[in-house]
């Protein structure tokens, strides 16, 4: 089984933490829209979390209109024998969402795409803890008489008092050996590990798909705009820059890596 909702929390956490908190998310059908990792992620940072209607394929126009546009000017663009790697192709592709399609006039709209999200701003940015905790996974599990959990193989110790009880148990899927118990609400500290033998959920796989060569053009369009964005990033001019008179390219600040 594909571990789409793994891809999805890859692309959707970096976009919140860089743009902000939305009041609601569009979505379709598919199985990583209804997953309840997804659900407890929009819950725990307050998105309505809003399903097109089946049937209806009108109301999805929008998003794969989109992915038109990503296959016709940017996919037709990559050089599979320059890029070997899943890094760099991400790079390219996040130097041509901001280089060319944010600010790239729509034709219905008459805006460009970024500055018609900005209208709307300031949007709330989450803390990296709140994010943090609301990507984690969540599985409901009923505590034995040897006061023991089970979850994916995984056996775990935890509070006697919660014998009988039925409690809440919160990880990262791809570290199974660190979990946090909860009941009602409440932290009842970590589940000891007792038994082993999963390290990660089985959803939290990597994958690495082939994908088709595209026709080459003969122009090396991506690299030219990766060159134009990295050369923007390093003349922005920082807080220390006005407070002292010098100025310092953005990345000796350590800021990390800018994303959607």
């Amino acid at each position: 089984m594909l571990a789409v909702i793994v891809r999805l929390a890859a692309a959707l956490r970096p976009a919140l933490a860089a743009r902000g908190v939305p009041e609601g998310v569009y979505v379709d059908n598919g199985s990583a829209f209804v997953d309840s990792a997804l659900l407890r992620a929009c819950a725990r940072l307050g998105i309505e979390l809003i399903h097109s209607t089946p049937g209806c394929p009108q109301g999805r126009g929008k998003i794969e209109r989109f992915f038109r546009t990503v296959c016709e000017q940017f996919l037709v663009e990559v050089d599979t024998e320059k890029i070997n790697d899943l890094a760099t192709l991400n790079r390219l592709f996040t130097a041509w969402v901001e280089q060319v399609y944010h600010r790239r006039t729509h034709s219905e709209t008459g805006q460009q795409p970024l500055e018609r999200w900005m209208a709307g701003a300031p949007f709330p940015v989450p803390t990296p803890d709140a994010l943090r905790e609301a990507f984690r996974w969540s599985e409901l599990r009923k505590v034995v008489k040897t006061a023991t959990v089970s979850l994916q193989s995984n056996t775990y110790n935890v509070d006697a008092s919660l014998v009988g009880r039925q409690v809440e148990l919160v990880f990262d899927p791809f570290d199974l050996s660190d979990i946090d118990v909860r009941f009602q609400q409440r932290s009842f500290g970590k589940a000891i590990p007792h038994l082993i033998t999963r390290h990660s959920h089985p959803k939290a796989r990597p994958e690495t798909p082939a994908a088709p060569a595209p026709t080459p053009t003969g122009i090396d369009y991506l690299r030219l705009i990766d060159t134009e964005r990295t050369t923007e990033l390093g003349q922005r001019i920082t807080y220390e820059a006005l407070l002292y008179g010098q100025a310092q390219p953005v990345e000796a600040l350590d800021l990390g890596e800018e994303r959607l």
